[in-house]
């Protein structure tokens, strides 16, 4: 088949991109019921915008434990990195988000990925109390 007789690909739907707007909302505001209702009614636990950032990313950056838990337990991937290689567990790291660090760990999330990874971020600003967690040296 040539490329000329390939369809292209259709326009954004408006709707969908105002319900895609609304769920990365939900995610930065920690409105957790309202986000895993509309992920156990279909919204891909793992959509990005248009920086890669996941909905989990957006959840632990913003400091909503429970909201990441909820979304690791939909199939949210903890190591998913946006598109400057950044993890979850390193931009709740970066906040100083102990308790959403010990959440993304408990669901699996890999302290020593992206770039930079939580490990260094840690190191970056000092805090002894996350290290510690990772299980990392000063």
């Amino acid at each position: 088949m040539s490329d000329q007789n390939r369809e292209t690909e259709p326009a954004h739907d408006p709707e969908v991109l105002q319900l895609a707007a609304k769920v990365f909302d939900l995610a930065r505001q920690g409105d957790t019921d309202t986000l895993a209702a509309y992920v156990d009614a279909g919204v891909p636990a793992n959509l990005t915008n248009d920086k890669g950032d996941s909905l989990l990313m957006l959840a632990a950056y913003h400091g909503h434990p429970a909201t990441v838990s909820s979304l690791l337990h939909r199939g949210a991937d903890p190591d998913r990195p946006n598109e400057r290689g950044q993890t979850p567990i390193a931009g709740a790291a970066f906040k100083g988000e102990g308790e959403v660090v010990r959440v993304l760990l408990a669901g699996g999330a890999d302290p020593r990925a992206g770039s930079p990874s939580a490990v260094e971020a840690a190191r970056m600003f000092g805090r002894r109390d996350l290290l510690a967690l990772f299980g990392a040296a000063e």
